[in-house]
């Protein structure tokens, strides 16, 4: 039991474990969630140590694992992990560009218990679907969410949307009637990472974004009972924000490739967090007692006007990373939010969104590689 200002706080143990297995990715999307320092990040974990975190997370009563990157399948010990998380008793999901698999790999998890496979398509379109992710993947991607089906999974579909793509989401949801999907996650980008740095060339307009949302309900409606579709509403456009991780430190754990602990798969860009690693502690005592996941936890660390914000039960002050991207500290309320004193910043952010698209492009997209990440980060 921890104090949390003059309310009392239970630390409640994590339930969904992210097991980013490594940053390595054949794709380059220039909304990657990856840190810009990705190439500078070695010593991915081995498979005895992934063994290990899984076990002691399940121990605390995780029972959701994901297993990302990067792209997850370029770990050779992929089927090891997935067999063990089985035994364990956790629901497994593969995070997935699709790029690389094949049908006897889909077999070799199915047979080591996979139970679930997220497949991640940039665009219903070949070409910008080849230019996005940098890499000439579009049909590929199509035959492995035929064979997910095929081989008796869900077929489960994710779009990340932004203005190269959202004048196409009435053809992106044919997509999935086309690929028979049985979920789709049309999901609106997020601007941590290498999105962040990207904004200005992804950030679609107000307008934009309600027909965008507008074709996604009538589709919902239309296919109800036969496609679940998800669409997850940008930050920027509302006046609210997000509980973000249904509240740090309370639902969510994120272990790293190099083995770093971290609330929110983005908090490495937050500074002086002082994150802990699985090779140092156990997962039991980075959740309970280090520094990182307690900074947010409850209510105590909050500034005015959340600190005495009746909302503040229901999204915990907003994202963390969000408010130090947009404002350069991470204590202050998420400028999403319409009573921070800094929601200025979001109205700039689509300012200079806007007046880049209507100046027609002028700047280049980054793309996720290892070359821009050396630039970046230097």
């Amino acid at each position: 039991m921890q104090t949390a200002g003059s309310e009392q706080y239970k630390i409640t143990p994590p339930r969904w474990l992210l097991a980013e297995l490594t940053y390595s990715c054949p794709l380059q999307c220039p909304y990657c969630a990856n840190p810009l320092d990705f190439a500078g990040i070695k010593d991915e974990l081995s498979t005895e140590d992934w063994l290990r975190v899984l076990d002691e997370a399940r121990a605390m009563g995780a029972v959701q694992l994901g297993l990302s990157g990067g792209e997850p399948l370029v770990r050779q010990d992929l089927p090891v992990l997935v067999k063990h998380a089985r035994q364990l008793g956790y629901y497994s999901n593969l995070i997935t560009s699709g790029y690389g698999m094949t049908e006897s790999k889909i077999v070799e998890l199915k047979e080591a218990g996979l139970d679930h496979i997220q497949i991640s398509i940039q665009s219903p379109e070949k070409n910008l679907n080849d230019q996005l992710a940098g890499t000439e993947s579009y049909e590929h991607k199509k035959e492995v969410a035929r064979l997910v089906k095929k081989h008796g999974y869900p077929m489960v579909l994710c779009v990340v949307i932004h203005r190269r793509n959202i004048h196409q989401m009435r053809e992106i949801l044919e997509m999935a009637i086309e690929l028979e999907a049985d979920y789709l996650e049309l999901a609106n980008t997020q601007y941590y990472g290498w999105a962040h740095i990207n904004r200005d060339q992804l950030l679609p307009t107000q307008e934009q974004f309600e027909q965008a949302e507008a074709i996604a309900q009538e589709y919902k409606e239309k296919l109800a009972g036969k496609m679940k579709i998800y669409y997850v509403v940008p930050d920027f456009y509302e006046d609210r924000p997000k509980a973000c991780m249904n509240g740090w430190g309370t639902t969510f754990l994120t272990i790293a490739p190099d083995g770093t602990a971290l609330p929110c798969h983005s908090a490495r860009e937050l500074p002086g967090l002082n994150c802990p690693n699985v090779k140092d502690m156990s997962v039991q005592d980075i959740w309970v007692h280090s520094e990182a996941f307690n900074r947010f936890r409850g209510f105590e660390w909050m500034k005015e006007p959340c600190r005495s914000c009746p909302e503040k039960v229901k999204d915990f002050g907003g994202c963390r990373c969000q408010a130090y991207l947009l404002t350069g500290d991470m204590h202050n309320t998420d400028p999403v939010c319409s009573l921070s004193p800094n929601r200025q910043k979001v109205f700039d952010a689509i300012f200079s969104a806007r007046a880049e698209a209507e100046a027609g492009e002028t700047k280049p997209l980054v793309f996720r590689n290892p070359k821009n990440s050396k630039t970046l980060s230097a």
